[in-house]
């Protein structure tokens, strides 16, 4: 099901079928730098499967970025809870695979996904969690408008809070 579109992209609901392509995102060492590791099959498989729960409940979640002119699976782009020092928030959260780097795919998806989660979901805040280091990813969330709020720790890391606020 596509749940929302941009120019080039197609933000739709995964597929179980997905699991292999979404080795280029889980399974690359440079790609997983600012997340927790590179991941194995069985886990994308099984991180699919849990993902297409939350397309119900609570109605968001992570989605397929697929390339219109292409069909390819460029990664993923979605929202989800996420408890940040006792607060409940939306965040988005995107990563791509390599080869789609620096071609602009990320801040659309992530543009495309806050418009669909302040207008369709009617939510009034989202918030971005962005290791300090990760560059891209924070002009990426610039990019969509969103602002940086404070510093948080995450787990036991610190983390940039970046909102957007409607």
């Amino acid at each position: 099901m596509i749940v929302t579109e941009s120019t080039r992209l197609i933000i739709r609901e995964f597929e179980v079928e997905d699991s292999i392509s979404l080795m280029d995102v889980f399974g690359d060492e440079e790609v997983m730098r600012y997340g927790d590791g590179v991941k194995t099959l069985e886990w994308v498989e099984y991180s699919v499967r849990e993902m297409r729960k939350d397309y119900h409940v609570p109605g968001y979640g992570k989605w397929a970025v697929v390339a219109k002119d292409s069909t390819a699976l460029l990664g993923y782009c979605g929202l989800e809870d996420l408890d940040i020092n006792g607060k409940q928030e939306v965040a988005i959260g995107y990563r791509l695979a390599r080869p789609y780097w620096g071609q602009g795919y990320a801040s659309e998806a992530a543009i495309a996904v806050r418009d669909y989660g302040l207008h369709a979901l009617k939510l009034k805040r989202l918030v971005a969690t962005i290791d300090p280091d990760n560059t891209a990813s924070i002009r990426v969330v610039q990019k969509a408008g969103f602002i940086y709020e404070k510093d948080i720790m995450l787990d036991t890391h610190p983390d940039h809070l970046y909102v957007f606020e409607k």
